[in-house]
């Protein structure tokens, strides 16, 4: 099983410049590596959340070195609430870091290669390897048969649609006439996750502070 911020790597990645492309500035795709990771943390039962608000509930080590960095920064404080944007604002300067640790373990799980300073796909044809005996699904392919259909998703492809619809990667998965069609049901379902909501407000800001244009 592929983590969030490894799917979200996957999803912003350029097939032909081996380069991260998200459609606005690295601070967005940074806020985003961020909230998935922390959402990584609550499916490992080391945070909780509710709609403001986050809790460490454990700060042992998970054995992923993304999310144990991430825990390490928690056990230099004492405080075991603080809001969930606050949150995302303390860990938003490790965002690069993070970003390169993700990058290290999609290489050594034999998904990407680097090659002359591009990132590139191991195999040419977004093919993953089997990874603990289970074919992985293609991303782009899983959400868009969630968002284009009836389907319920999972918790773990809630939490995906949250932060993929943060990012705007939406806009490259679906064509823009299948976007306009399913916007209301991505609304919908990215709703469901309170760090993805929290990621998208925080986005929102960005955007507005630097006077970029909102998705559409």
């Amino acid at each position: 099983m592929l983590s969030f911020a490894e799917e979200i790597y996957l999803l912003a990645l350029d097939d032909i410049t081996g380069k991260v492309v998200i459609s606005s500035t690295d601070v967005v795709f940074d806020a985003v590596m961020v909230g998935a990771v922390l959402s990584e943390l609550s499916f490992n039962n080391r945070i909780d959340t509710d709609q403001e608000e986050l809790y460490i509930l454990n700060t042992e080590y998970t054995g992923f070195p993304v999310l144990d960095s991430v825990i390490d920064i928690f056990r230099e404080t004492d405080k075991k609430e603080t809001s969930i944007k606050h949150c995302l604002q303390v860990l938003m300067p490790y965002a690069r870091e993070l970003e390169k640790k993700v990058l290290g373990q999609l290489i050594k799980k034999g998904i990407l290669k680097k090659v002359e300073e591009k990132i590139l796909w191991f195999f040419p044809s977004r093919r993953y390897p089997i990874i603990d005996n289970t074919e992985i699904v293609d991303v782009e392919t899983r959400l868009r048969n969630i968002v284009m259909t009836n389907e319920i998703p999972s918790p773990r492809d809630a939490v995906l649609i949250s932060l993929v619809d943060a990012s705007g990667l939406f806009h490259e998965i679906l064509s823009p006439r299948e976007y306009r069609r399913c916007k209301e049901r991505i609304i919908q379902l990215a709703k469901l996750d309170n760090v993805g909501r929290k990621v998208h407000e925080m986005i929102k800001q960005i955007r507005d502070y630097a006077n970029m244009p909102p998705y559409v």
